[in-house]
């Protein structure tokens, strides 16, 4: 199981806190220390889309030009911006073997995935 993210992001503290209080076994990847590999970026582009694996909410798309967000129209487009500004990703990402499981954190989810009942 790999947890992806960031490490200050509040949303990706509440999954590795949840993760932790649960026992369950993960190892984090920092996309701010370790990168994103363009082959792993692409596993995911095809699994989920681009529409599902950028945050157009976050600061990091906001601060885009009108030109730059224009130029995202498909998974091959928006390659190059997931692996220069990894911080557009939606996160965390919970992924095992290949297969995302889960954007973003929420318990409900969580419980399901390791199948723990509140």
């Amino acid at each position: 199981m790999k947890l992806y993210g960031i490490a200050n992001c509040n949303t990706v503290k509440k999954a590795r806190t949840w993760l932790e209080q649960h026992c369950a076994a993960y190892q984090f990847h920092d996309f701010k220390k370790q990168g994103l590999e363009p082959e792993l970026a692409q596993c995911w582009l095809q699994q989920i889309g681009w529409e599902s694996l950028i945050n157009r909410k976050g600061l990091t798309w906001r601060g885009l030009s009108a030109e730059q967000k224009q130029i995202i129209k498909d998974n091959t487009s928006a390659l190059p911006l997931l692996l220069e500004k990894t911080s557009v990703i939606k996160r965390p990402l919970l992924e095992q073997d290949g297969k995302l499981l889960h954007i973003g954190f929420d318990d409900v989810s969580y419980e399901k995935i390791f199948n723990f009942k509140s």
